[in-house]
C-alpha cells in the first residue's frame, strides 16, 4: 500500500517547515531589493511567510480564481487574478466555441469572490507593484498545476521581470512542465509515486482565513523595504 511506502524523510511536518526547507533552495534571491514573495491563498501563505522571512523580502497574496465551464467546472476556460487581470484559455474556448457572454457571466461570479477575499486578506492595502520585479510565486504543492498555471499567466500580464514558481513538493511531470511556463521552477521535493500534495505533509489541515490575515500582518510589507 502506498501509505506504507512513504519515506518519513520525504514528509514535511507542516507548511511552516516546508517553507523553511524551500527557503534554503531560494537563497540566491535573498536580500535583493527587486524580489517580492507572492503566495497563493490559503495554503501557500504559511509557506510563503517562511520564505519571505528567510529572504528578507516583502510578502503578499496573489489571488486567482479559475473560470470553470458551467456544468464542467473542473475544465478551466480561463482565470481572473489580483490586479484586475483576466486570462482566457484558447485551447478550451476555441474548440468548444464558448460564447463571450458565458465567459463574462462566470467571470463576474468569480470576481465577486475574488474581491471578497481581497478585502478579507488585504484590507485597504493596494495590490503590490510587480512590474519589472522578480516575483517568487508560492504554493504548498503542485499536483496538476492548474491553479499555479493560471496564476503565472495572469501575473505575466503585469510584466514582472521574472517569475519564479516555488513549491515544497510537486509531481515530477508537473514541475518539469513549468520550466517552459515560468522563468524558473523550484520544487524542493518530487517524490514518486506522487498522487496528492497532502500525502507529503504530516499536518495538512486547512489554513484558515484568520491564519492568512495574521501571517500577512506579521510579515514585513512593502513599506518595510522601501529605499532598500
Amino acid at each position: 500500500m502506498f501509505f506504507r511506502d512513504r519515506n518519513p524523510d520525504t514528509l514535511f511536518r507542516d507548511r511552516s517547515e516546508a517553507g523553511r526547507v524551500l527557503a534554503e533552495k531560494l537563497k540566491p534571491y535573498a536580500d535583493r531589493a527587486d524580489v517580492i514573495v507572492l503566495a497563493l491563498p490559503r495554503g501557500g501563505v504559511p509557506v510563503g511567510y517562511e520564505i519571505a522571512a528567510a529572504l528578507h523580502a516583502p510578502l503578499d497574496v496573489f489571488l486567482v480564481r479559475k473560470l470553470g465551464l458551467p456544468g464542467h467546472e473542473e475544465l478551466a476556460m480561463g482565470a481572473i487574478a489580483s490586479g484586475g487581470v483576466r486570462v482566457v484559455n484558447p485551447d478550451v474556448v476555441r474548440p468548444l466555441q464558448i460564447p463571450d457572454e458565458i465567459i463574462d457571466r462566470v467571470a463576474q461570479q468569480e470576481l465577486r469572490e475574488l474581491e471578497r477575499r481581497e478585502r478579507l486578506y488585504r484590507g485597504n492595502r493596494p495590490p503590490p507593484e510587480v512590474h519589472g520585479r522578480t516575483v517568487i510565486l508560492v504554493d504548498d504543492g503542485l499536483a496538476t498545476g492548474s491553479t499555479m498555471r493560471a496564476a503565472v499567466a495572469a501575473l505575466r500580464q503585469q510584466r514582472p521581470a521574472r517569475i519564479i514558481v516555488a513549491v515544497p513538493v510537486g509531481a515530477v511531470e508537473t514541475c518539469a512542465e513549468f520550466r517552459s511556463e515560468a522563468d524558473d521552477i523550484v520544487c524542493a521535493r518530487t517524490p514518486e509515486p506522487f498522487y496528492a500534495v497532502g500525502l507529503w505533509y504530516g499536518d495538512f489541515s486547512q489554513t484558515t482565513d484568520d491564519e492568512v490575515r495574521e501571517l500577512l500582518e506579521r510579515a514585513p510589507g512593502e513599506r518595510a523595504f522601501a529605499g532598500r
